[in-house]
C-alpha cells in the first residue's frame, strides 16, 4: 500500500508528461482528427501515469486560456471543449475510478496543488513568483521567496518564527533581552546578531550566514553547533554536516536575481518553476549543461532568451504556459 501511494505522489516521467503535452496541443488546435482523438483516449486509458500527466496539463492550459483572445485561439478553444464535452462519459468513468483509488488519478499534480494550498494557512507566505519582504514588530526583517510559509510566535521572553514551507532570509534587530529563534522541523536556529537564510529541504534544511553567527541544534539528538558569517551547513534532525563557504544564490533571490556560479542547468530550472505559474519542461539530455550568470527571476520570458543565447538550447511552446527547454538539434 506504501509503494502504492509513493507511486501516485512520483512526478510522471518526461517522456510522458512531453506526450500529454503533445496531446493537449493537439486536441486545443482544433485539427484533431477522429482517429487521433480516438488514439488520444486510449493513451490516456493506457495507465494511471497517463492520466496523472493528462490531468497536470490540462490544468496548465486552462491557467493561461483566459488571455487567449484572438478568433483564431477562441477557436481552437472552441474545438478543444468540443472535444472535451465528447468525452463526457470517459470523464464521469475516470472520477468514478478516483474516489475509488483513493485520488490516485490526481496523485502527485494533486497533491502539488494541495501543498499550496496550505501556505495561506500560516501568518505569512508567498504565491508563485512572489517574493515578500516582512517588517516585524521589532524591527527585524524577512524576505520571503517564492511558495514560502512563515509562522510568528513573539513572546515576553522571545521572539520566534517557524518556517512551515520554502525559504527566507532574516536581519535580525538587536533585543539583548529576546534571544530570536527559527524553528524547522528537523532542528532550531538561535540568531547570534545575524543576517542568514533558511531553506527548508524535503530532508534537511539549508542555512547561510552573511552576518554575525547562528547556532543550529538538531531536533532528535540535540546536537548543536555554530556556523559563523560566510559559511553555510545542512542538517537533518540527526546530524549537522560539515560547513561550506556561503552560498551567495542564497541571498541574491530577495533582490530578484538568480545567480548560477557553474550549475546544471537541471537546478536552475527547479529554481525558476518557483517563479513561473506555467511549466518549465527540461529534457534529461541538457539537464546537466553548465551554467554560469545572473538571471532576473522576475522576467522567465528573458531569462529563458538569456539561457538560450548562450546554451546549446531551444525553446519551444506547444501552447502558452508550456515551456519546452532541449538541446538545438545541429544543422
Amino acid at each position: 500500500m506504501m509503494e502504492q501511494d509513493h507511486a501516485q505522489l512520483t512526478e510522471p516521467s518526461y517522456q510522458v508528461m512531453e506526450q500529454a503535452a503533445e496531446w493537449f496541443a493537439l486536441l486545443r488546435s482544433g485539427e484533431a482528427t477522429a482517429a487521433q482523438q480516438l488514439a488520444w483516449q486510449q493513451w490516456l486509458q493506457a495507465s494511471v501515469e497517463h492520466q496523472r500527466a493528462w490531468f497536470y496539463v490540462e490544468r496548465i492550459g486552462q491557467r493561461f486560456e483566459p488571455i487567449q483572445v484572438s478568433p483564431v485561439r477562441s477557436a481552437a478553444v472552441s474545438a478543444f471543449c468540443q472535444v472535451q464535452n465528447q468525452q463526457a462519459r470517459r470523464r464521469q468513468v475516470l472520477r468514478g475510478l478516483l474516489v475509488l483509488s483513493g485520488s490516485s488519478l490526481l496523485g502527485w499534480a494533486g497533491w502539488q496543488q494541495t501543498t499550496q494550498f496550505r501556505l495561506p494557512m500560516a501568518d505569512y507566505h508567498t504565491a508563485t513568483g512572489e517574493i515578500r519582504m516582512l517588517a516585524l514588530q521589532d524591527g527585524t526583517h524577512v524576505w520571503l521567496n517564492a511558495l514560502s510559509a512563515v509562522n510568528e510566535q513573539y513572546q515576553p521572553h522571545q521572539r520566534q518564527l517557524t518556517l512551515v514551507s520554502g525559504e527566507m532570509l532574516v536581519q535580525t534587530a538587536p533585543d539583548p533581552s529576546r534571544q530570536f529563534i527559527v524553528t524547522t522541523p528537523y532542528g532550531q536556529l538561535r540568531a547570534l546578531g545575524t543576517r542568514f537564510s533558511v531553506r527548508l529541504e524535503d530532508h534537511h534544511v539549508l542555512v547561510a550566514v552573511y552576518d554575525g553567527a547562528v547556532e543550529i541544534q538538531t531536533a532528535w539528538h540535540g546536537t548543536t553547533q555554530i556556523i559563523p558569517a560566510g559559511s553555510q551547513a545542512r542538517f537533518t534532525d540527526e546530524r549537522i554536516f560539515s560547513a561550506e563557504p556561503a552560498d551567495p544564490a542564497r541571498e541574491a533571490w530577495s533582490r530578484g536575481i538568480l545567480i548560477a556560479q557553474d550549475i546544471p542547468l537541471t537546478e536552475l530550472i527547479t529554481e525558476l518553476r518557483r517563479y513561473y505559474s506555467g511549466h518549465l519542461s527540461l529534457s534529461p539530455d541538457a539537464a546537466e549543461l553548465r551554467v554560469f550568470g545572473s538571471y532576473p527571476v522576475t522576467d522567465i520570458e528573458q531569462t529563458l532568451s538569456m539561457l538560450e543565447s548562450v546554451l546549446p538550447i531551444q525553446i519551444q511552446v506547444p501552447f502558452p504556459g508550456w515551456k519546452r527547454i532541449r538541446l538545438k538539434r545541429s544543422t
